[in-house]
């Protein structure tokens, strides 16, 4: 890979790690974390809407893949990320990898050896240690919902996989789309004083927001998908491992995560076990953006 490709790859990491750290700032200053979804979901749709048409062949399971793997997942770990940390939320994410590969098993009839079978474990067993809160004897419940965010995208890239290729720009408009009225909906179930909380955290709303649905979404993941074209699986996938080490440094920098030895340990395992499962896949996965 050319120098400037590569450059242009840790841009990308550094990006959807970035987008980790602003969402977590608005958060914390007020934003409902499900109406900020459901208001970037509304932008995504907005800006690639012309991608929208002609429908797929297969409207109903495109629609369902696209809101697992953004409106569904991203609800999740908003709230998830509205308690957890930046770091942990990134570590426990990396369950999508083993998850996928599982349900590809199941699903698609893939075969894997004893290679993947350790990276599943390592990993599974790292994300565990992560979510475990010795203080309380349990799993953090903002990271628990990190993890099902996981396993929702998984579940998408699954359907996606059943499915003739797809443009990007194209899957990003009905990720917009599908997220619109679940995500309101779940709002208003869920949460109150949505507009006294927007209001409150004023223009680091709509910076982050605009960030997380325009640059993160629409631009950042178009820029993957050309590099999943072009290069091999076995050279991206393992350099996107990226994103949860910018993310640790970041989230220690900037939104005071903690990183113990637990977490150290958790995140080691966790990381070597997904590098195992991709060196040992032919393609990456569909990721759930960031």
């Amino acid at each position: 890979m050319p120098w400037r490709d590569l450059a242009l790859l840790v841009v990308v990491c550094l990006t959807w790690a970035t987008n980790a750290i602003v969402c977590k700032l608005a958060f914390e200053a007020g934003a409902p974390p499900l109406v900020y979804a459901a208001i970037r979901s509304a932008l995504i749709a907005l800006a690639v809407s012309p991608w929208l048409l002609p429908l797929p062949a297969n409207t109903l399971r495109m629609a369902t893949a696209a809101f697992l793997i953004g409106g569904g997942s991203f609800g999740l770990v908003f709230v998830g990320l509205a308690t957890a940390s930046p770091s942990g939320v990134a570590i426990v994410q990396q369950l999508s990898v083993p998850m996928t590969t599982l349900l590809s098993v199941v699903v698609l009839g893939e075969l894997i050896r004893w290679r993947r079978s350790l990276g599943i474990l390592m990993t599974l067993a790292g994300v565990l240690l992560v979510m475990w809160r010795p203080d309380a004897a349990g799993l953090e419940a903002g990271l628990v919902l990190a993890a099902v965010s996981a396993v929702a995208s998984s579940v998408g890239a699954i359907m996606l996989k059943q499915m003739p290729a797809i443009q990007p720009l194209q899957f990003q408009a009905w990720v917009g789309l599908t997220g619109i009225v679940p995500l309101f909906a779940a709002s208003l179930v869920f949460e109150d004083n949505q507009v006294q909380g927007l209001v409150q955290a004023g223009w680091l709303f709509v910076g982050a927001v605009a960030f997380s649905a325009l640059i993160v979404s629409v631009v950042t993941h178009t820029v993957y998908y050309w590099f999943v074209h072009r290069y091999d699986a076995s050279l991206v996938a393992p350099l996107m491992l990226m994103v949860p080490l910018f993310t640790i440094a970041l989230g220690v920098l900037f939104t005071g995560d903690s990183f113990d030895l637990r977490m150290a340990m958790g995140a080691l395992l966790a990381i070597i076990g997904v590098l195992i499962i991709v060196q040992r896949t032919r393609r990456p996965d569909i990721r759930p953006g960031s």
